[in-house]
């Protein structure tokens, strides 16, 4: 890059690359800080950017559900990433999932093409303050603790943390297709998911066995800071005999075509790249010990010789308290010319970690006179995540959110029927952020 910085994003992962590419968009010169590989976690297994390690899923993109509304409402604002994702997206039904290694590689190709953008890959582990310079960290969950310490200064706040868990892949080649059966729960989009049908017996079985197995411990573990949107499949069992069928494993929706019936409860698979050669197993978030996995998932039908690739974990998931650390263009109060985003602010998901790197780029962007203000309407999921939920102090404790529909105000008029009300809160949140966008 032939011209110095005017910001450094220090984390190359999801929110770090879509906030690269946007303010590198508004022509502003972008340093892009990543630590892998010199310094990795306990999670990732590459060295690559906007590496995925939990899911290949980046959830719905159906509008009535709160994921999909908010990648529509992020393409309305010109998200660089979803655009990358859809490059490599695989077969998900009403879904998009992308192949993960695919996904890396088109985002660091798409940033080192980019001549406002220079990659260096070493860790940062203080911000000093420079004349005419700003920080931007989007460290993520996974933040390195040099750097938590060095937030704490700013912040007087204490790091917070959730627990989160990682779902096993297991090959294709593996599965037993003669027992499992492709279908798209309630017919929607594609057959794109396997389905293991277990009936009670089975089902009753696989329930005894998991509850029984041995969980590998994470230091300094504390169950109630588990995050319940990424719960292991062990504790959702612990929670009651059919928790499971009524949970990641419920039947609704499903047939299996050589009975005709619906099974008691059904383990979906999810293709994982684009070749479709591994599948991950959905919902199954876990800390078993790794034999415990392969003992126990192995009892599943159709899973009886699956071949583990990558077996489920647990990890710490560190965040700041933002309601009362960050101003609302997420600069932090003690050191305005360091800005936040990804999963550090309290978003959870991949998608909402993206969203985060756009929201906070375009207020970065706009503190250098490169874009005008950016409105979030309490209508959009954008406004009810990023001006409402993350500054909301009504809580002692913080706690991360996925995005939904909870964010959304009541409709001024009576609409009957809960996807009819879904549809039309959609439809008002796109038209709201429409009108406060400044013309193309």
């Amino acid at each position: 890059m032939s011209v110095q910085p005017s910001v450094t994003v220090v984390g190359g992962g999801l929110a770090g690359c879509e906030a690269a590419l946007q303010l590198a968009r508004r022509g502003i010169p972008v340093r892009l800080m990543e630590m892998r590989p010199t310094a990795s976690t306990a999670a990732h297994r590459t060295e690559g950017l906007a590496e995925i390690v939990c899911s290949n899923s980046l959830k719905s993109i159906l509008t009535t559900t709160g994921s999909g509304l908010l990648k529509a409402e992020m393409d309305l604002l010109g998200s660089r990433m979803l655009d990358l994702a859809r490059e490599v997206a695989v077969p998900a039904g009403a879904a998009l999932a992308v192949d993960r290694d695919a996904f890396s590689a088109v985002v660091e190709a798409r940033l080192q093409a980019d001549p406002l953008v220079d990659l260096v890959r070493e860790p940062v582990t203080a911000l000093p303050e420079l004349a005419g310079h700003a920080w931007l960290v989007a460290t993520g969950p996974l933040t390195s603790d040099a750097l938590v310490e060095e937030l704490g200064r700013f912040t007087g706040q204490p790091a917070l943390h959730f627990y989160d868990a990682i779902a096993p892949t297991v090959t294709l080649d593996s599965l037993d297709l003669d027992i499992l059966f492709r279908a798209a729960r309630y017919d929607k989009g594609e057959a794109d998911y396997l389905n293991a049908p277990l009936d009670q017996t089975e089902y009753e079985a696989f329930f005894a066995a998991l509850v029984a197995a041995e969980v590998a411990q994470v230091k300094s573990f504390d169950q109630a800071h588990l995050f319940d949107g990424c719960q292991p499949i062990e504790v959702i069992a612990a929670s009651g005999p059919q928790s499971m069928a009524f949970g990641p494993l419920r039947p609704v929706g499903l047939q299996d075509p050589r009975t005709g019936r619906r099974p008691h409860a059904v383990v979906q698979l999810r293709q994982e790249n684009q070749a479709g050669t591994l599948y991950g197993l959905v919902g199954f978030q876990t800390q078993l010990k790794q034999g415990g996995q392969r003992d126990v998932f192995r009892m599943i039908p159709g899973l009886a010789n699956a071949e583990f690739v990558r077996y489920g974990q647990l990890h710490r998931n560190f965040y700041l308290d933002s309601p009362r650390c960050l101003a609302a263009d997420f600069s932090l109060h003690e050191r305005p010319d360091v800005f936040v985003a990804g999963q550090i602010t309290g978003v959870e998901g991949y998608v909402e970690s993206m969203a985060s790197g756009l929201v906070t780029a375009w207020h970065l962007a706009h503190r250098l006179g490169k874009a005008p203000a950016l409105t979030l309407p309490p209508e959009t999921i954008l406004g009810g995540l990023f001006r409402g939920f993350l500054f909301d102090t009504t809580s002692a404790r913080f706690s991360p959110m996925n995005a939904n529909f909870g964010l959304l105000p009541d409709l001024t008029h009576k609409v009957r029927g809960k996807r009819e009300r879904k549809a039309a809160k959609a439809e008002r949140a796109l038209q709201a952020l429409q009108d406060v966008l400044p013309p193309a």
